[in-house]
């Protein structure tokens, strides 16, 4: 089984622990101080940071970073001009968060849901200090609140967040639906402009229903990049006692003897997966697993390598 790393990911970005950032109440604090400390590690980094394939000029505006002006070109015309690269160049960022009943599950002080919220608001932060227009979905069988992609949405991106509310959908749990296909076929009729969609899901179904569902998004065009979000016991199914183990879509309990079920769910859980990741990746689509208990480093680190090699390959 394979979870996302970061295996270069810079030192100076360690500190954005799950357990620390869930202290902080205020979101938008939370997605400055996990931006900022990521991008001043790939500064720090020799190795790491925005695309280095040039793509155009563009005017000097106050509060921009003076290491990036085109000093030869003042030289010629007395102006100042910034260096743009591909990574830089302005797009539609929209990330489709969801908030079903399973992302509510946490062994540990953060839930996939808190996590995922975490990292939608510190990837749209991020996109929209590269003056990216940035949109929100949050969804479970239906949209439960959409922002379109704007230049100014970002308040109100970190707004939606702060009002997202696990388990709102309770009532319905007796009677599953159509799991994600409806709502990510809403949000492709939604997004008419082609751009970055981020999906964050711990895709609790079927993968060739996750890939139908993915469909909608990929036949609009752009870019889709997917997150699979999952916790650490999730992952490693550390339980040692007996006891009926409750699937949190359907309310439905389950006896289970870990020490015989145990090896069996893990190989499952990885058969999972790498189903996924093969199908997703035949559909051109980026697809990575993380860890709910690792830093978010990993993700932003995984976002920006993917950004820029789908500029590349555009």
């Amino acid at each position: 089984m394979h979870v996302a790393r970061a295996p270069h990911a810079p030192a100076g970005a360690r500190f954005v622990d799950p357990r620390v950032l869930s202290r902080i109440a205020n979101l938008e604090l939370l997605a400055r101080t996990v931006v900022e400390g990521f991008v001043s590690g790939l500064h720090r980094s020799p190795h790491l940071g925005l695309s280095t394939d040039f793509a155009e000029h563009r005017p000097y505006l106050p509060g921009d970073d003076l290491r990036r002006l085109d000093w030869k070109l003042w030289g010629r015309t007395d102006r100042f001009y910034l260096k743009e690269f591909e990574a830089d160049t302005n797009a539609a960022v929209s990330v489709l968060l969801d908030c079903s009943p399973s992302m509510r599950y946490a062994s540990g002080p953060v839930s996939k849901l808190d996590y995922g919220r975490y990292l939608a608001a510190s990837l749209l932060w991020f996109s929209q200090s590269q003056r990216d227009r940035v949109g929100l979905a949050t969804f479970d069988r239906t949209i439960l609140e959409f922002v379109p992609p704007s230049t100014r949405h970002l308040p109100n991106v970190l707004h939606a967040l702060d009002r997202v509310e696990p388990g709102v959908q309770e009532a319905r749990r007796a009677a599953p639906g159509p799991g994600m296909e409806a709502p990510l076929r809403e949000c492709s009729e939604h997004l008419r402009r082609r751009g970055i969609v981020i999906v964050i899901s711990d895709f609790y179904e079927a993968p060739l229903q996750v890939q139908h569902a993915l469909g909608h998004l990929r036949r609009r065009g752009g870019d889709l990049i997917v997150f699979h979000l999952l916790d650490p016991a999730e992952l490693a199914f550390p339980f040692g006692d007996a006891a009926n183990f409750e699937d949190l879509e359907t309310g439905e309990r389950i006896p289970v003897v870990p020490s015989r079920a145990g090896d069996r769910y893990r190989e499952r859980l990885g058969a999972h997966i790498g189903e996924l990741r093969r199908l997703l990746g035949r559909d051109g689509i980026e697809y990575s697993v993380f860890d709910t208990s690792k830093p978010l480093d990993h993700a932003l680190f995984t976002y920006l390598s993917n950004r820029q090699r789908l500029a590349r390959v555009r």
